[in-house]
Order: structure tokens, then C-alpha cells, then sequence
């Protein structure tokens, strides 16, 4: 307790206010300047002309939307000769900010509600129907178990279903994929963007494009950069990955759409910025359940009036649209912010020469000397004079 008052004393009845003492020294004031230029430099280069802190900010507020191109031709046992347009594998035909082109599918025709045996394997391969439990189906079964133990084929049986027969055989992945083509179909992203707080807004069709370029212009980064066609191949082979390979097991892709503007040079200026890269995860070491696929179904009577269905698994790249960006105009308000930040900064080249004046160099003692006074209460000194 004893120590405690003394400080507490202090506290309560001494007052500090700074006390300017001019130091002639070529070392401490090169270092002073230099910590100044130092701040001067970080708001100045990064504070105002590279993050351009004398504007307002607004965030972009998007719409895409998307039209592909293009026409294969397949001739298979299965389906024979076909022609394959944009009805066919762009599926469904309208998303938002995102496009699923069809690259390669395992068919299953004339699916019809029946009994059937299984696709063999460890849990559907049987002896008898002692191996078989009626009514259980599995998470990755094609249908009911009826508890009977059929032929699948000359060499092996398997647990009889109740489903869609016959039942969808999807163990071996067609490659090449079936519609390789689909690399040198084209896609026409529509980009719409609006800066709210600045009411400013426009379109990546810039006004410089007509129709007649339209119908022609393919993107390329160098020698056309502006064009909002892209053709599919180069977008896959643009992030690095081949066309062929993704199209086997599908994937995703992400469009990537950058909008940084700056509002207080012409809107002219103001352009898209195109990159792109894929999105789902391919690791070589660790490459389980790859790629992108889903199922749909196209149901039709028979003559009879049998419901029949064509199962399709559909294997093929999704492309993501993402817009992104920023835009900037001056205002006085983060001006004024920001420079007065940047004068307070300037405090801390005081300081740092302090720390360094006071208590690392040499003559430490001689300088807190110079720069602290202590002086007693003017009317108690006054009362002690008067005493003696």
C-alpha cells in the first residue's frame, strides 16, 4: 500500500505537456525525414493513387445471361445416325448466371416398369434365393428386391428388382466422350452491370459491336478481348486443362467477369475484364467420385399404351458465370478522411525518433536531460520561500 500512493499521487496531482527541444544532429534528423518520407510515400502511392482513397466505393449489381451454338453428329449401334443441337444438350435450357453443356451420356432405351435382374456386383451377385431379402432396397440399388435369385447372364445370377427395366448399366464411361464435338461449340455470355449509388450502368456488348461482328468475332485474349462469344475448347484450354479429358467425366467451369471502374475518367473506359479457370476439384492423388453428371428421363407411350422412358446420364461441364468488380468516383468525404489520416501518421516519425533518441543511442541520458524538466508547484514554492 505504501508503494501504491506515491504513484497514485502522481497520477492524481502531476500534469505532463510536451516540451519542443530542437536536436542538431545530422543522424537523428536524417532518420526523421526519412521515417516522414516513408509515410508520405505509403499515402500517397498506396493510400490515394493506388487504392485511389479520394473516391466513393460501389459494388457491382449483375445480370447474365447465356446462348450456346453449335451441331454434332454421332452414328452409334445404340442410336444410329443423329444429329445433336443445342435442344439436345444444353440442359435445362434456361439457368441463372450458369450453362450445362452435354459432352458424353450412358443410354438406357425402353425402360418400362417390370422385374429384372440387378448389375452384378459384391452386394447383388447371388447363389440362391436364400442370398436375396425381399423388399430391401439399398442406397445404391435400382430398385425392390423381390427375393428371387435370377440368371443375369450365361455365367452369373443376381438378386431380381422391381424397377425400371432394364436397369441402368453405368460401370464403364464412354471414351472418347460421346459428343466431342462440343468443343467447338460457342457461347454468347450477356452481361448486364448497374452501380447503384453512382446510377451508372452498362452492358459487356459494348457500343463499338454490331451485328455483322457479332456473328463472327470469336473471344481471344490478345487479339480480341472484347468479344462476348467463347468458344468452348478455348475456355477449358485457357485454364489449363484439355477439353477432351474434362469431357469424358464433365466439370465445372467459372467465367470470371471483371468490371473495375473508374467513374471520374470517360465511361468509354469502363470494359470487361474475361478470365477463367475450373472450379471443381481435380486432384490426381485423391480423385474420388470426379467430375459432373445427373440423370434425366424422357417418357412415351407404346402403341399399347405402355408407359415406356429412356433413362440418359448425363456427363458435362457446367459453366459458372461470376461478375465482380468495383467502381470509384471522387468525393470530398473519404478525401478529407484520408488525408487527415494521413497528417496523423505523420505523428509517427515523432515518436519512433523519441523511442530512438531516448532510449537506444549513446547519449540517451544526455537528450532526457534535455528534453524532460520538472518543475514543483509555483505557489508551494512560493510558500516555501516565505518560510525560511
Amino acid at each position: 500500500m505504501a508503494g501504491c500512493c506515491p504513484a497514485l499521487a502522481g497520477f492524481l496531482f502531476e500534469y505532463d505537456t510536451p516540451r519542443i527541444v530542437l536536436i542538431r544532429s545530422r543522424k537523428v534528423g536524417l532518420m526523421n525525414r526519412a521515417v516522414q518520407l516513408l509515410i508520405l510515400a505509403y499515402v500517397i502511392g498506396w493510400v490515394f493513387v493506388w487504392e485511389k482513397g479520394y473516391q466513393e466505393m460501389d459494388s457491382v449489381v449483375s445480370s447474365v445471361t447465356t446462348k450456346a451454338k453449335g451441331i454434332a453428329v454421332t452414328n452409334t449401334s445404340g442410336l444410329g445416325f443423329r444429329v445433336w443441337d443445342v435442344a439436345d444438350y444444353v440442359i435445362p435450357a434456361q439457368e441463372e448466371n450458369s450453362l450445362f453443356v452435354m459432352t458424353n451420356m450412358i443410354i438406357t432405351m425402353n425402360q418400362t416398369q417390370d422385374v429384372c435382374p440387378e448389375i452384378p456386383d459384391k452386394t447383388t451377385v447371388c447363389e440362391s434365393d436364400a442370398h436375396c431379402i425381399a423388399g430391401s432396397a439399398g442406397t445404391h440399388s435400382n430398385g425392390v428386391a423381390t427375393g428371387r435369385c435370377v440368371p443375369f447372364n450365361g455365367t452369373v445370377k443376381t438378386c431380381e428388382v422391381a424397377a425400371w427395366c432394364p436397369v441402368e448399366d453405368d460401370n464403364h464411361v464412354p471414351k472418347p466422350a460421346f459428343l466431342k464435338a462440343a468443343e467447338n461449340f460457342t457461347l454468347l455470355v450477356k452481361n448486364n452491370i448497374w452501380y447503384p449509388k453512382f446510377n451508372f450502368s452498362k452492358r459487356n456488348i459494348l457500343p463499338t459491336i454490331n451485328t455483322s461482328y457479332l456473328k463472327s468475332c470469336i473471344y481471344d485474349a490478345e487479339t480480341d478481348p472484347f468479344c462476348p462469344i467463347f468458344r468452348l475448347g478455348k475456355i477449358v484450354a485457357s485454364a489449363g486443362h484439355s477439353f477432351q479429358d474434362m469431357a469424358v467425366e464433365g466439370g465445372i467451369m467459372g467465367i470470371q467477369i471483371r468490371w473495375d471502374c473508374n467513374l471520374d475518367r470517360a465511361a468509354a473506359l469502363c470494359l470487361p475484364r474475361y478470365s477463367f479457370r475450373r472450379l471443381d476439384n481435380r486432384d490426381a492423388d485423391h480423385n474420388v467420385s470426379p467430375g459432373y453428371n445427373f440423370r434425366f428421363a424422357k417418357y412415351y407411350n407404346s402403341p399399347a399404351g405402355k408407359e415406356h422412358r429412356t433413362l440418359v446420364k448425363a456427363y458435362g461441364i457446367r459453366f459458372d458465370i461470376i461478375v465482380f468488380g468495383k467502381a470509384g468516383k471522387f468525393d470530398i468525404i473519404p478525401t478529407m478522411i484520408n488525408v487527415g489520416s494521413g497528417l496523423a501518421l505523420l505523428g509517427v516519425a515523432t515518436v519512433l525518433c523519441d523511442v530512438i533518441v531516448l532510449y537506444c543511442m549513446k547519449k540517451k541520458y544526455y537528450y532526457r536531460d534535455k528534453k524532460y524538466k520538472y518543475v514543483e508547484d509555483y505557489e508551494q514554492g512560493l510558500s516555501s520561500e516565505a518560510g525560511q
